[in-house]
């Protein structure tokens, strides 16, 4: 996949897990964890090395990650790897100190400040993709957020940007303008996103796809009796937890996954694998951003790279017996 003029690999890591700790504060319309517990920071490093050493050059993260503690962490890891791609959000306030997100960042006045912020966490002069990090934000009010960010195209301090949103109709009103290159959505193998994937398409634009792996679930090392700890946010009740109930996977999906994990393992790959060719089979476009904390998940996931897509044949099959062959055209993968 070429990207900025540059072949890389179709596959990045995500950086949320590698955030650690961070906490819903007054305003944000949650409680309790929306981070990941068991981050390790020297793991966590020897990661993002991993990832470049098996061929991932992108790596998507945000502002709030850990409350800025995920951008920190890639510019310690990132020293001397020039050509690595980052790709950052904004639009949420937070509180660095007390790992704290407060609620949406709206004013347009406010872009400006959170790029300086970010390019400081990061030490980096330049982002590579800058998203909008709200989901069902109206578009009359985005767009004077994305002309501040066409400004700071022109200044020099991001060299695109795009919407982090599960809304295709969102992305095709503001796909005209020049530097808007990326949307990141869910999509999975329990959730197929196809209007989202015909206007990336139609806009030529890049997808990238976050929760490819269902929040783990489709990693096959979750089953009935798994209980992640009231610090993880998969245990927090949260709404983009749905993968998740009380810390516990959701039965519905284990048995979805049950019927097709002979199908995602075809010709030797392991569940990640097979679920990240899914992806690449669905669309030519895309980019998966699967989290990672430890050396051995990245690798694992760059495994997938070696196979490249699943058959079409294979991918009919999965569908068929997952419900996704009956699937409309629905915005928004839950």
């Amino acid at each position: 996949m070429r990207l900025f003029d540059t072949e890389i690999a179709p596959l990045g890591m995500g950086c949320w897990p590698i955030g650690g700790a961070m906490f819903a504060g007054p305003g944000f319309g949650a409680s309790g964890s929306i981070g990941y517990s068991n981050a390790d920071d020297t793991e966590s490093i020897r990661t993002i090395h991993a990832a470049m050493a098996n061929g991932v050059t992108l790596f998507d993260t945000a502002a709030v990650y850990g409350a800025g503690h995920a951008e920190r962490l890639l510019a310690k890891a990132l020293k001397g790897y020039p050509d690595a791609i980052i790709v950052t959000k904004i639009g949420m306030a937070m509180d660095e100190g007390k790992k704290m997100v407060l609620g949406m960042e709206t004013d347009p006045s406010s872009v400006p400040v959170a790029i300086d912020r970010c390019l400081a966490r990061l030490e980096r002069e330049r982002i590579d993709i800058l998203l909008l990090h709200l989901n069902d934000f109206p578009v009359t009010e985005a767009e004077p957020l994305f002309d501040a960010m066409e400004h700071a195209v022109r200044v020099g301090k991001i060299r695109s940007y795009g919407w982090s949103t599960d809304f295709s109709q969102s992305v095709r009103a503001v796909s005209h303008r020049k530097n808007f290159i990326a949307v990141e959505h869910g999509m999975n193998v329990f959730f197929d996103a196809p209007a989202m994937r015909t206007a990336v398409h139609d806009n030529a634009l890049i997808s990238l796809i976050r929760s490819p792996l269902g929040m783990g679930v489709l990693a096959g090392k979750y089953d009935e009796n798994s209980q992640l700890p009231l610090s993880d946010i998969r245990a927090a009740g949260n709404t983009v937890t749905e993968y998740f109930k009380d810390g516990r996977p959701n039965p519905h999906f284990l048995k979805k996954l049950e019927a097709v994990r002979d199908m995602l393992q075809i010709d030797g790959r392991t569940l990640v694998q097979g679920a990240l060719a899914w992806l690449w089979a669905k669309s030519g476009n895309a980019i998966p951003v699967p989290g990672a904390r430890t050396v051995d998940q990245i690798e694992g996931i760059a495994g997938a790279l070696r196979f490249g897509p699943l058959p079409t044949s294979v991918v009919r099959e999965i569908d068929d017996l997952i419900g996704q062959g009956n699937e409309g055209a629905d915005d928004r993968p839950r």
